[in-house]
């Protein structure tokens, strides 16, 4: 066997940010979640199109509604 037919690859220890597991990825590499993971990671990703952002309330006509009404109030103290 010759020097020539080797290759070397140089590995190094990491733990997955995903579930927490040890295991090697070649050195350089940005990888961060195990070959289990990536692909459950992967869906969670997708967008799901049923979900909605949470929204307020609005009653677009009641709001137009009271644009016209004026509110006085009163600033002097009194008995409750």
């Amino acid at each position: 066997m010759e020097s020539d037919d080797l290759q070397i690859v140089q590995l190094e220890l990491k733990y997955c940010e995903y579930c927490g597991g040890l295991w090697l990825r070649q050195k350089g590499d940005r990888e961060v979640y195990c070959a289990t993971c990536i692909l459950y990671v992967a869906q969670l990703a997708v967008p799901n199109l049923r979900r909605s952002r949470p929204r307020a309330p609005v009653n677009p006509k009641r709001s137009k509604a009271y644009e016209d009404v004026d509110i006085f109030i009163c600033g002097e103290g009194g008995n409750a």
